[in-house]
C-alpha cells in the first residue's frame, strides 16, 4: 500500500514539476531578432535611368535599398540601420513583420554615412510626412555636425523630429539589457561624414554590417583585418556592390571603391567552412549579377561557402 501511495504521490509531484517548467518556459521573453529589409545599393534595383528591367513591371524582381532592423520582441523595441530612399516601403514591412502599438515605434535609427542610400530616408520623419517626435538618430560626430547645419536635415533637429545621439569610435551604446551596437570606423569616400560599420550583439549571436568599405586593403593599413573580426561574430553582411571588373560595359572599374566580390572571395577562401559560411553579401548595384538567382555568379559565390543577404531573412540574435 505504501509502495502504490509512494508512487502515485512521485507522479503527481513530476506532473506539477513539469507543469511549472511549461509555465516558465511559456514566460520566457522571445529572443530579440534582426531582420533584412533591404538588400540593394544606395540607388535601388532597379535603378533611375535603366530603361529595361523586369523590376518595373514586377515588383518581385525589385530589390529595396540596404537597409536592417533590430527588434527586441521582450519589449517591443526596434531600431532601423540605415535611412534609405525606400523609408516608407520598409517602416511597413517592419509594421507587418513586428507590429507595435505607438506608430513609427522606431526606438531609434543608426547611420553608416552620408551617402544617398544610407540618410536620405530621414526626410520622412519631418512634419511633411511623418512628423515623427524625438526619434533617436545615431550617427558620428561629422555626420551629426552635417545633419545639424545643412538643409533640410537641421530642420529635422529644429523642429525635434529627431535628436541626435553621438557615436564614437569603438564604444558601444547599450540598447536594452539584450542588446548593443559598437561602430567600427572604416575606409570609404568621406564627402560629408565618416564611414561606419556595425557590431551588433545579442544574447545569442552577433552580426557585422559593414554595407560600404573601399578595400579590405585599407583597412588592413588602418590597423583593422576583416578576418580578426569575422571571429567575434556569427553572421556578416558585407560590401557586395560589384561581382567583379566588367560588370558595367565600357568602363575600367579597377579604381571603384568596393571590393568586388570576386576579390573578397580570393581573400577569404583560406578560412574554414564555418568562417566562410558567416559571411552574407549586401548591397548589390543593380548591374552586379548575383542578383540573379540562376546566374553563375551567384552559383559561384555559393559553390565557395558564401551566402547572399535575402530580403526578410531572420537572424536571431
Amino acid at each position: 500500500m505504501a509502495n502504490k501511495f509512494q508512487v502515485g504521490l512521485s507522479v503527481m509531484l513530476f506532473l506539477i514539476f513539469s507543469k511549472c517548467l511549461v509555465a516558465q518556459a511559456l514566460e520566457l521573453p522571445e529572443p530579440p531578432f534582426l531582420l533584412v529589409l533591404g538588400i540593394a545599393q544606395d540607388g535601388g534595383v532597379p535603378q533611375a535611368g535603366t530603361k529595361t528591367h523586369p523590376g518595373w513591371d514586377n515588383v518581385s524582381f525589385k530589390q529595396h535599398v540596404v537597409c536592417l532592423a533590430i527588434v527586441d520582441p521582450a519589449d517591443s523595441t526596434r531600431w532601423l540601420f540605415e535611412a534609405t530612399p525606400d523609408f516608407p516601403e520598409q517602416l511597413h514591412l517592419l509594421d507587418k513583420a513586428a507590429p507595435v502599438k505607438n506608430k513609427p515605434g522606431l526606438d531609434g535609427i543608426f547611420i553608416t554615412h552620408a551617402h544617398i542610400g544610407h540618410y536620405t530616408g530621414l526626410m520622412f520623419l519631418g512634419h511633411e510626412a511623418l512628423g515623427a517626435i524625438r526619434t533617436p538618430v545615431y550617427a558620428m560626430p561629422k555626420m551629426s555636425h552635417f545633419l545639424k547645419t545643412n538643409g533640410p536635415w537641421h530642420q529635422l533637429v529644429k523642429y525635434e523630429n529627431i535628436v541626435l545621439r553621438s557615436l564614437h569610435e569603438g564604444v558601444t551604446v547599450k540598447l536594452n539589457k539584450r542588446l548593443a551596437v559598437t561602430p567600427l570606423l572604416v575606409p570609404h569616400r568621406q564627402e560629408y561624414s565618416e564611414v561606419v560599420g556595425f557590431r551588433i550583439a545579442g544574447p545569442r549571436k552577433s552580426v557585422l554590417f559593414i554595407p560600404d568599405i573601399d578595400s579590405w586593403k585599407e583597412w588592413d593599413e588602418a590597423g583593422m583585418h576583416i578576418e580578426d573580426v569575422l571571429t567575434t561574430v556569427d553572421v556578416a553582411y558585407i560590401d557586395a556592390t560589384f561581382y567583379g571588373n566588367g560588370e558595367i560595359p565600357g568602363r575600367d572599374m579597377s579604381g571603384f571603391p568596393h571590393p568586388f566580390i570576386t576579390h573578397s572571395m580570393a581573400r577569404f577562401k583560406p578560412l574554414s567552412v564555418e568562417e566562410r559560411a558567416k559571411i552574407r553579401f549586401i548591397h548589390f548595384n543593380h548591374t552586379n549579377p548575383a542578383l540573379w538567382p540562376e546566374s553563375e555568379a551567384r552559383k559561384t559565390i555559393e559553390r565557395n561557402g558564401f551566402n547572399l543577404a535575402e530580403e526578410l531573412e531572420k537572424v536571431v540574435l
